[in-house]
């Protein structure tokens, strides 16, 4: 028997986790929505994870939005620093759909997966820098390749088109707020009681 998480307790009251690994990709695409306030990006988040239970409990707010970031990050601290991304789930979910099929022999798409042992996963598909590796993480070690050593240009050129037509296109959120963000933000802080 696995110890993943199902539920998480706050104030004593028990919350059911939607535990099925695409729960958590939708949770990271609102975490990365920059078309909607903070306030309703924790709310989406709260609403995706524990359903309608969380949402009725607005004195639980700020607990289930703890908890939810400890549950994402698999129950990882997050240190606050962040490597520049090399992966991104729904623009390369046919990779990660194509690398579990060769890898595990498991369809995804028909998988009922619980988040931990999706992310168990994840960090265990075949990647060698020989080339022996699984498409997602041969295009991960592409995003990531340091072309400093490489003095051909014809070489230079041909991995830099090949980093190119692989490079993610979505922009992660930018560290600075625009006055809507914050005025959300506030409005959250003044709902948390913060």
């Amino acid at each position: 028997m696995n110890n993943y998480p199902y539920y998480v307790e706050v104030n004593g009251h028990k919350y059911k986790i939607n535990t099925d690994f695409r729960y958590a990709i939708k949770c990271n695409e609102i975490a990365q929505d920059e078309t909607i306030g903070d306030f309703e990006r924790a709310l989406a988040i709260i609403y995706t994870l524990f359903g309608d239970e969380g949402i009725e409990n607005p004195n639980d707010y700020e607990k289930l939005l703890k908890m939810a970031q400890k549950y994402l990050s698999c129950g990882k601290e997050l240190d606050g620093s962040a490597d520049k991304p090399d992966m991104d789930f729904i623009e390369d979910y046919a990779y990660i759909k194509t690398s579990f099929r060769s890898d595990y022999g498991i369809k995804l798409d028909e998988e009922n997966m619980h988040w931990y042992e999706f992310m168990e996963m994840m960090n265990g598909l075949s990647n060698s820098e020989l080339g022996d590796c699984c498409i997602l993480n041969r295009v991960r070690n592409l995003r990531n390749f340091d072309m400093k050593d490489i003095k051909d240009p014809k070489e230079r050129d041909k991995i830099k088109k090949a980093k190119e037509s692989v490079a993610l296109k979505k922009t992660k959120r930018e560290n600075h707020l625009t006055k809507k963000q914050e005025e959300s933000m506030e409005r959250l802080n003044k709902i948390l009681g913060l």
